[in-house]
């Protein structure tokens, strides 16, 4: 059974979320948890993970930093 997985990119400016989320799905593509510290990174890994068939929950973790926390899994 694969582990989850769980990338942390905050800090890190677009388009690197997404190359690390689409890297980390290439390893486990049932599901994944992306930190993200923007609004523009939020919606552009969640946009991504749309478009390759995942169900998305996204909680925002700290207003004033903007951190979300994406749980993506496989339709």
């Amino acid at each position: 059974m694969l582990r989850l997985a769980q990338i942390d990119t905050r800090g890190m400016s677009c388009p690197q979320p997404v190359l690390m989320t689409k890297k980390a799905l290439e390893v486990n593509s049932t599901e994944v948890t992306v930190l993200v510290d923007s609004k523009t990174a939020k919606s552009n890994v969640e946009r991504y993970l749309n478009l390759t068939g995942y169900t998305i929950d996204t909680t925002q973790l700290d207003g004033e930093t903007n951190t979300f926390e994406i749980f993506a899994k496989k339709k």
